[in-house]
């Protein structure tokens, strides 16, 4: 079957096609990227799918910089639709401050790409097209400090899109909580990594400054990027480059073994 559908979809135009009338399974959808935002599906799933292993009812996935809104309300659609298939609720949130981006801090933030007030939302309107998906609007260091004092789910999937290295850090230290606020492994989307081209991304600010300085702070925790996934991938894409899992070496699940009984004589 899926070396049919394989086939099938390297046809010009075929997944365009799918994604306008998505028939089939959301793990097939998943696997082919039939969906609006297919890294926002494969870190949901990944994350749905480690969390029923474990044995956890459900998770919390998360948004930082929500800007207008589009990829909350697809996270939130994500969210359903792979809640139903796979047995787990998924709690869905978006942090942003609400007025757009804050003043640069320095060149860390890469101010020749970005400004204050880039990416301004309408909450009110936002919040028409959310059904369930929660909005924590307010600075990302506060917001994330009460949100992870409330938490009730597991945070299994996490996309920071908050373009400098000063907000994409304050939004990292969602990760100091306690473990019981998180998986073992929380699949990672990093958006600022890759385009604008004029960027110039290097290891020296931005968002891959902010993933550098975490490794460096944290021993039993590493955000590493995960290798070769596009040629794990059935077609590969641009955003195989941009996720990443943070591992918590040390968390009461994470040697945890998953492997199915079927699958342990392989």
């Amino acid at each position: 079957m899926t070396t049919l559908v394989r086939q099938l979809t390297r046809i010009p135009g075929l997944r365009h096609l799918w994604r306008k009338f998505p028939v089939g399974s959301a793990h097939l959808r998943v696997e082919f990227d039939i969906w609006d935002y297919p890294a926002y599906a494969y870190g949901v799933y990944s994350a749905a799918n480690l969390a029923r292993l474990l044995g956890h009812d459900g998770i919390s996935v998360i948004e930082f910089g929500v800007a207008g809104g589009s990829g909350l309300v697809a996270l939130e659609q994500i969210s359903e639709h792979l809640s139903m298939e796979l047995g787990v609720r998924i709690s869905a949130f978006g942090f942003d401050t609400g007025q757009g981006m804050p003043e640069p801090t320095d060149y860390r933030d890469l101010p020749y790409v970005w400004g204050p007030g880039f990416y301004r939302m309408d909450p009110d309107a936002l919040r028409h097209r959310l059904h369930n998906a929660q909005l924590l609007l307010g600075n990302v260091g506060d917001t994330v400090k009460q949100f992870c004092a409330t938490v009730k789910d597991p945070i299994g999937f996490v996309s920071f899109d908050l373009d400098y290295h000063s907000s994409t850090k304050s939004a990292l230290s969602i990760f100091q909580a306690h473990a019981c606020t998180r998986l073992p492994r929380v699949f990672c989307y990093f958006d600022d990594v890759i385009w604008p081209e004029r960027a110039c991304y290097s290891e020296y600010a931005g968002e891959y400054l902010a993933i550098r300085e975490f490794n460096a702070q944290y021993e039993a925790m590493k955000l590493s990027k995960i290798p070769h996934l596009s040629w794990m991938r059935q077609h590969a894409a641009a955003w195989n480059e941009q996720m990443y899992v943070l591992h918590d070496f040390f968390h009461p699940e994470y040697c945890t073994n998953i492997t199915p009984v079927s699958g342990r004589q392989m």
